[in-house]
């Protein structure tokens, strides 16, 4: 298990040799002359997120409290959810008698770090003192389980939390070779692995923690989260349904199993276990927004929304109810609405995922009243948040799709080509989001020889095993000229067999995920049968359009204008190359082809699959099904026009992704 540390240790001996001597002086109790070594650092372009911390100490010891406010207020734009950031800040409200807002950043710091020692000590010494004995006792709880951990597993903890992803691994592991059935060791080795990515392996620990430990809820919380990203859905289901039988009266096994169902497609029972759920607790602001969900995802847009606004009644700064309302696409806000949104965001100390969420929200709202200028600007600032969180790297992307051009030739596809499974019953849809993939998976899916299901991961999942653990040195696609016939058959069963759970019955079944067009040459030797459509829309459009989408997860690229622009323009150098070494085996259907000529488009592609007409298919905004993507409202809706060019007003702001686009 090894992938590219998304929090890498300093990369200039310089700025490594500066901390340790800052930090050497602050041990040594010289406040002053540290700052005065941090000092080049603190000037740099994009100060350092260690020496702004170490400064924002040094500068509390010296009670030079508005510069430690100022270093801190730096660190938490940069890295919102560094918990040792919160921690400091609060032992400064608490240096100046600001018990309150010591207490709510102690509780912020311990969120995005549960195992700060200090900041669990110090909230229960706070709490004491203003005679909240309960919460005190809680808290020192914490502390007292914190000092039970390992050295090795607290360091894993701190590094984890902090985004040193690969430092974790490694400590972790090393760990583990002399405490082989540690199952705390075992959990978080596995969530560094889901963190990665790799959700095979963070499966496979977490399956044998539950065998090793099968009463510990929290290794079975986290093995029904992975189970999910892997859209092990009857499984995950298995897991929730254990932890709900052990105690049916608990509100959060019954909300687990209550998603659990909905992913299963038993939205019945999940809406009863919601229903019971809201019996308990009628203004819990998660559950009533998930219903809110399942109830999108049925088609039910009333009662979503009514769902969503009783979700921000009880909780007003709860973005995820805001944007769920932006999300369905054809709601528009109130002006007080809006009003409110704008005065939560200017609240300091909004939870990271509530002002992104309440931002993109705050976008959609200000973009339909035509106050694109404002739009814009809450546009940029959410992506902003968002890139900075992910750190997507654009080079590496460019290196891995590059890596494909130049594996994938033709000389490949002659010598390995044919040797796969022999199933036909796939149909991927790929490109990119928000290029109309959703509705022609509608389309498709009408037919009634063919299943609509998700965007599945499997075949993303297969290509990051065949990679290997070598981070520096991987072995996919490079491998696509080593595998022999049956271990590409083998691939391909797999594909069909692990899918098959997602299938309602019909002979062909759609794939959607977009970004599978990375991985079409994988897709052409383990399923040679398949068919593969590309999903293609303008350039403009379908770019400003992925920019203004806050996605789940898994699209980092569209935070950034340059970046997208970039990410698309790899894209169709990668399709071409798709062409010329695999001619005819994809179908482009352009987006802007289907809204001005549906019938003749649908024609094409039945065709191209290899079935019948069916008039269901121009009549696909009254299929009834579930729909889980942004476009779920817009699909049940007939073909419109209305997203063409709809970058236009916002041209004067869009030069980066233009740039971008041009190369």
């Amino acid at each position: 298990m090894a992938s590219r540390d998304p929090n890498p240790a300093p990369s200039s001996l310089d700025e490594a040799a500066v901390l340790k001597e800052a930090r050497e002086a602050m041990q040594r109790g010289q406040f002053a002359p540290a700052l005065g070594v941090l000092a080049p650092l603190l000037d740099a372009g994009e100060p350092s997120a260690e020496g702004l911390y170490m400064a924002a100490v040094a500068c509390r010891y010296l009670k030079r409290f508005a510069e430690a406010e100022s270093h801190l207020s730096a660190l938490s734009a940069a890295q919102p959810e560094y918990g040792r950031a919160w921690q400091e800040a609060g032992h400064l409200a608490r240096d100046r008698g600001d018990v309150p807002g010591a207490l709510r950043a102690y509780a912020r710091a311990t969120r995005y770090n549960p195992v700060l020692d200090a900041s669990w000590r110090a909230q229960a010494d706070l709490l004491a003192r203003t005679g909240r004995s309960v919460e005190a006792a809680q808290a020192r709880t914490q502390a007292e389980r914190i000092a039970a951990l390992p050295r090795e597993l607290l360091a894993v903890s701190n590094h984890l939390h902090e985004g040193r992803l690969l430092r974790a691994e490694e400590i972790c592991r090393a760990y583990l070779r002399t405490h082989r059935t540690d199952i705390e060791g075992m959990r978080l080795l596995a969530e560094i692995a889901s963190r990665l990515g790799i959700l095979d392996d963070a499966e496979f620990l977490l399956e044998s923690a539950v065998t090793f430990s099968p009463d510990t809820v929290q290794l079975r919380l986290d093995y029904i989260q992975v189970l999910r990203k892997r859209q092990k859905f009857t499984q995950a289901l298995e897991q929730a349904e254990a932890l709900h039988t052990r105690d049916p009266e608990s509100p959060v096994f019954a909300s687990h199993l209550a998603i659990e169902a909905m992913q299963t497609g038993d939205y019945a029972r999940a809406f009863a276990l919601f229903d019971a759920v809201l019996d308990k607790l009628p203004q819990d602001p998660a559950t009533l927004t998930s219903k809110g969900h399942a109830l999108k995802t049925t088609g039910a847009q009333d009662e979503a929304v009514a769902s969503y606004r009783a979700a921000i009644a009880a909780k007003p700064e709860h973005g995820d109810a805001w944007y769920a309302l932006a999300n369905l696409k054809t709601w528009r806000f109130s002006e007080d609405e809006r009003a409110r949104m704008e005065d939560l965001l200017a609240q300091p100390d909004l939870a990271f995922m509530d002002r992104v969420h309440l931002t993109f929200a705050a976008a959609k709202a200000a973009e339909d009243e035509g106050l694109h200028a404002q739009a814009f600007a809450h546009y940029a600032h959410g992506n902003e948040l968002k890139l900075r969180q992910s750190r997507y790297d654009a080079d590496r992307m460019h290196t891995e799709i590059a890596a494909q051009i130049e594996a994938c030739t033709s000389e490949l596809f002659a010598r390995q080509g044919g040797k796969g499974h022999a199933a036909s019953d796939p149909i991927f849809i790929v490109g990119l989001p928000r290029a109309g993939s959703t509705l022609l998976e509608q389309i498709l899916a009408s037919h009634p020889m063919i299943d609509g299901t998700l965007e599945l991961p499997d075949i993303l999942a297969t290509a990051h095993r065949l990679r290997g653990r070598k981070a520096s040195a991987p072995r996919y696609p490079q491998i696509l000229h080593e595998l022999s016939a049956e271990q590409l058959e083998g691939l391909g069963r797999s594909y069909i067999e692990n899918t098959r759970i997602h299938r309602q019955g019909a002979p062909l079944f759609i794939d959607k995920m977009p970004n599978n067009f990375r991985h079409i040459g994988l897709i052409h030797l383990i399923l040679p049968n398949a068919k593969i459509i590309d999903a293609r829309r303008d350039a403009m459009d379908c770019c400003f359009s992925g920019f203004k989408q806050l996605f789940a997860e898994g699209q980092e690229f569209t935070y950034g204008l340059a970046e997208i622009g970039r990410y698309y323009r790899d894209y169709v150098a990668l399709m071409e190359h798709w062409d010329q070494v695999l001619p005819g085996r994809v179908l482009r259907v352009q987006h802007e082809d289907v809204l001005d000529d549906l019938e003749g488009q649908v024609r094409r592609m039945l065709d191209y699959i290899g079935v019948p007409f069916d008039p269901a298919c121009l009549d696909f905004h009254k299929t009834d099904r579930a729909v889980r993507t942004a476009s779920s409202e817009q699909v049940r809706r007939p073909i419109s026009r209305a997203g063409v060019g709809a970058w236009k007003p916002y041209e004067e702001w869009l030069g980066p992704l233009r740039t971008a686009l041009e190369g």
